[in-house]
């Protein structure tokens, strides 16, 4: 019985903690809270499928996932670096012509020698396509609700 209850609540977690990778710990230590906020509108002049191309040239995908979901995820997490293509490009270019001592992040620098405006336009152009498949809620997860009533039927012995 102990051991049912200990493998319903270790399998609970696990499903706890995939639902919310990603997820940001606000100030003051309180639970996780998945930030979810809506792709930018603003123009794309680049070509999303030549970005497709730069963006595995230059290994985006190995912080970023293929699809911006994972690892350093940004997909439903937008920031204001992709609210438009000329803050991205300013992102990539601020980051390698300041070169700061301490860097805010461990994103490669992206000088204009390194990456053309237009290959940058191109890349924010693919980053564009990218939609979340992540549900929107925990309890839209089927298999995690399948977990939660049998762990909340009682053991039998």
């Amino acid at each position: 019985m102990k051991t049912k209850i200990l493998a319903a609540v270790l399998t609970v977690s696990f499903a706890l903690s995939i639902a919310s990778a990603g997820a940001q710990a606000p100030a003051g230590g309180q639970a996780p809270v998945r930030p979810r906020s809506q792709p930018p509108t603003s123009p794309v002049t680049g070509n999303a499928t030549a970005g497709k191309k730069l963006y595995e040239a230059y290994s985006c995908y190995a912080c970023h996932g293929y699809n911006g979901e994972t690892g350093r995820a940004f997909v439903g997490n937008w920031s204001a670096n992709l609210a438009t293509e000329s803050s991205f490009i300013a992102f990539l270019r601020g980051r390698a012509n300041v070169a700061p001592v301490q860097p805010s992040t461990s994103m490669p620098n992206f000088s204009a020698a390194t990456l053309s405006d237009a290959q940058a336009k191109d890349i924010y152009a693919h980053i564009r396509t990218f939609r979340s498949h992540a549900p929107a809620n925990v309890e839209d997860i089927p298999v995690f609700n399948q977990i939660l009533d049998g762990a909340r039927q009682p053991s039998k012995p």
